[in-house]
């Protein structure tokens, strides 16, 4: 049965990754084109709680000098904002920046029109069915994270978040 689960699943992502991907990462005030490694970075900052750059470079297996590197260039371009940790000043904070929002916010890695066109397909019970099963795949997926990220501090000696 969880075997059968888990082949649906595989064979179904795609479909919906296919069908609703943007294919660019665009500002869309500037104009300007990002990389997708530079969307994918503004993907996993907010504008309110910093990530620590070699927290971010670790978890999106880069070295803290590359991720420096991207981090600076976004830094001159205004969608990020870098700051000194107050406790330890070798530590950088990250936070997304307005500018880097509205990038964040426009080039998700769906389409909202093409997402849009897809759930219209779908009868009101069938569009509510599909969501709850999301629903509880992200609930799932959220808690493996949160499993993997406690592991992984308690092999580093440290206790667990």
């Amino acid at each position: 049965m969880q075997n059968d689960a888990v082949r649906q699943l595989m064979e179904f992502y795609p479909r919906i990754y296919f069908a609703c991907h943007r294919r660019h990462v665009r500002d869309p005030k500037s104009g300007r084109v990002l990389s997708a490694h530079q969307g994918s970075i503004l993907d996993h900052l907010d504008r309110r709680e910093p990530v620590m750059l070699l927290e971010l470079a670790r978890h999106m297996g880069v070295t803290p000098s590359t991720m420096s590197l991207q981090v600076e260039q976004l830094v001159r371009k205004r969608y990020v904002i870098r700051e000194r940790d107050a406790k330890d000043a070798r530590r950088l904070r990250l936070r997304l920046s307005v500018d880097g929002a509205r990038v964040r916010e426009a080039s998700s890695v769906l389409d909202t029109d093409r997402v849009k066109k897809m759930l219209a397909r779908l009868s009101d019970e069938e569009r509510a069915a599909g969501l709850a099963g999301l629903a509880l795949l992200a609930k799932a997926a959220r808690e493996q994270t949160d499993d993997l990220e406690k592991r992984r501090k308690r092999g580093r000696g440290r206790l667990p978040g």
